[in-house]
């Protein structure tokens, strides 16, 4: 499957129209549900395959954002033996108490995966948690950006996103 046929198989399987308030805040009148495509082995193998080239040289972890980030840096560590570490909202309340599971993240160079992103809030804020447990954290894939490929926000954060797919490259087939 090539990327195009990739994006067309997403977005038949997972575009939604209507009114959906984002994680942002923003209100949209089309929504992509990542569990349509994160619950197809196809396809998630598929956006692994095609998103490992992506991973930066040097990454020691791939660090999954709860949820949908999860089944992505799973899909990944399996395509390319990258360990990966499950990265929590917050820090559970009870047993370890950890926010980051799977790894020690003290002094790894981690990629934060992430299956959609609109301004990057979730991804900023999951960062700084895991540079404030010692990761070195400064690289971020997405499966589809909302945008255009450029988010500021997480510019400014120091963070450097690459996503698989825009919202342009995602309608480019209609």
């Amino acid at each position: 499957m090539n990327k195009q046929e990739l994006a067309r198989a997403i977005y038949e399987v997972s575009h939604l129209t209507g009114e959906f308030k984002l994680r942002s805040g923003q209100v949209s009148n089309e929504y992509f549900d990542k569990y349509r495509f994160e619950a197809r082995p196809d396809l998630l193998k598929e956006i692994a395959k095609q998103l490992a080239p992506q991973i930066p040289a040097g990454i020691e972890a791939l660090a999954g954002l709860e949820m949908g980030g999860i089944p992505i840096a799973t899909a990944l560590s399996l395509e390319t033996g990258i360990p990966c570490v499950f990265v929590r909202k917050e820090a559970k309340e009870y047993g370890t108490r950890q926010f980051a599971e799977g790894l020690d993240v003290r002094g790894k160079k981690l990629c934060l995966v992430e299956d959609v992103i609109t301004t990057g809030g979730q991804v900023i804020l999951s960062a700084a948690d895991l540079k404030s447990a010692g990761a070195i954290a400064t690289d971020v894939l997405c499966v589809i950006h909302r945008g255009n490929g450029k988010e500021p926000k997480l510019e400014e954060a120091g963070l450097h996103m690459k996503p698989l797919f825009t919202m342009a490259d995602l309608k480019a087939h209609l």
